[in-house]
């Protein structure tokens, strides 16, 4: 595996843009912005994915991926199947473009800058369908959002529950997706919001200090800075009933190339597959070669966490296998939103996902 990298880390390509754009409120919006929107500067002729070389006859189908975030363990997969060659195999040579907190992924999406892109979570396919962008959810890797409520040990908070009328650090992204849900469950207040910079110095310093954050990263970061294992609520456990880290597609690419949604859908699930369940170095050593921060010890900390509170393979995915979803699962998270009054009633919430391209479970 190691004399292959040199040629497969040219193909991990990273998105930077100086300014982030706000999700669109229409697609009219969207036109009139698309002449700002920077193009990514790479030259999509010096990346594609490794693995056997296509016939003659069948030359391998570019398709440009970009992720929600910096290349890390909730990423892994896809970086497994780049790495192992699986996308390579399905007759695909995938530009995978390395998220950001500079990079929008719907925006991308809907300029047709990319053709694949990661949502974070259930609410980015409807607040697209709502703004009118052309691109729908064809598979969810987790069952479970990973997002979590993190304490320092204390006696008087035990659950979520426990937490009402506490202060909370809260990311703006946060106010608008999870606290609405936590709010409408829990009877949490705005007043309640302080807000959350992804900086871990405020938490570290103040013992009564609550926080968001990821389950496969703030946790493992809190321990080793404090050598104390914080509190961790995972909301999935409370009901929270989001989807994470789905695959978009553009519905130009679902119109026009079927086959090859298919190809990338089937392929990231077999890099997921053997990331959690097989040897991770291959796509560890991809992600390290995009983001050095990306030490053994952390990639390792949110593989284990990614198992040990199952975000791939609880829920529906045991018996359907990773990916799936489920009419039912997001007739309820529409219902459960709008209800909180997230989404209008109205919304076309069915034009946010298809079904038809994640494969039956083994």
């Amino acid at each position: 595996m190691r004399e292959r990298l040199p040629s497969i880390l040219t193909q991990v390509l990273e998105v930077t843009m100086s300014n982030r754009i706000a999700l669109l409120a229409s697609a009219l919006a969207l036109s009139a912005l698309l002449p700002w929107i920077p193009a990514i500067a790479q030259d999509p002729a010096a990346a594609s994915t490794s693995g056997a070389p296509a016939a003659a006859d069948q030359p391998l189908t570019r398709v440009r991926f970009v992720t929600d975030w910096k290349a890390q363990a909730p990423l892994g997969g896809f970086y497994q199947a780049m790495a192992r060659g699986f996308y390579a195999d399905a007759g695909l040579a995938v530009d995978l473009i390395q998220g950001g907190p500079s990079v929008n992924v719907p925006i991308l999406l809907g300029a047709h800058e990319v053709d694949f892109g990661v949502a974070s979570n259930s609410f980015i396919p409807l607040n697209m369908v709502q703004a009118g962008i052309q691109a729908t959810a064809v598979a969810a890797i987790f069952q479970k959002d990973p997002q979590v409520l993190i304490t320092h040990p204390r006696e008087d908070v035990r659950s979520i529950a426990d937490m009402r009328g506490l202060p909370i650090m809260i990311s703006d992204a946060g106010v608008a997706s999870h606290w609405v849900w936590l709010k409408a469950k829990f009877g949490f207040s705005d007043r309640q919001i302080r807000k959350y910079t992804f900086n871990l110095a405020p938490f570290l310093a103040d013992p009564r200090a609550i926080q968001q954050g990821y389950v496969t990263s703030e946790p493992y970061e809190i321990e080793q800075a404090s050598g104390v294992a914080p509190q961790v609520f995972l909301l999935a456990d409370d009901d929270y009933p989001s989807y994470g880290t789905l695959i978009m597609a553009t519905d130009r690419l679902i119109q026009t190339r079927p086959e090859v949604v298919q190809a990338f859908v089937t392929a990231s699930i077999a890099g997921w597959h053997d990331y959690l369940n097989g040897d991770p170095a291959p796509g560890n050593a991809l992600i390290q070669a995009a983001n050095p921060e990306m030490t053994d010890a952390v990639l390792d900390g949110a593989i284990a966490a990614i198992n040990r509170y199952e975000l791939v393979h609880s829920g529906d995915a045991q018996s359907g296998g990773i990916g799936t979803m489920t009419d039912v699962r997001w007739q309820a998270f529409f219902t459960t939103m709008a209800g909180y009054g997230v989404y209008r009633p109205d919304l076309d919430w069915q034009r946010a996902y298809r079904l038809d391209f994640i494969p039956s479970a083994p």
